[in-house]
């Protein structure tokens, strides 16, 4: 089942691709992508005017049944939160510490004629404990 990874991988990588294009296209500096904190991750890490962005990628052909950004549930949340957290607390997230943080996710769906995206912002607020 190799070719099914490497589809899936090569789908997930033009979605997140697509997202950074979408988001520096609507006033975000991308910081990082696909930042790596331990075994956490976070795929888009940006900034605009509002404060500094996590963003989940969903990318997914059209044939699925259910929408890309449904599949962002409560564990992937907190482990994104976590990620958050640590990128704050390190070198290169320590300057952006005192801004507003938002979770985001942005659903890529590639048709038959290109794809379309939905940026679903502040799409859930993390439950710290």
């Amino acid at each position: 089942m190799e070719g099914g990874n490497d589809i899936r991988r090569s789908v997930g990588q033009l979605g997140e691709d697509i997202a950074c294009r979408f988001l520096t296209e609507s006033g975000h500096t991308i910081l990082e992508r696909n930042w790596r904190g331990g075994h956490l991750e976070v795929d888009i890490i940006s900034f605009d005017a509002d404060g500094i962005h996590f963003v989940e990628v969903k990318a997914r052909r059209e044939n699925i049944q259910a929408p890309p950004q449904d599949n962002v549930g409560w564990q992937k949340q907190k482990n994104i939160a976590k990620a958050a957290q640590a990128f704050l607390r390190s070198g290169k997230g320590r300057p952006y510490g005192s801004h507003e943080c938002f979770f985001d996710i942005v659903a890529v769906t590639f048709t038959q004629n290109g794809h379309s995206i939905e940026w679903i912002q502040q799409a859930y607020i993390p439950m710290y404990k």
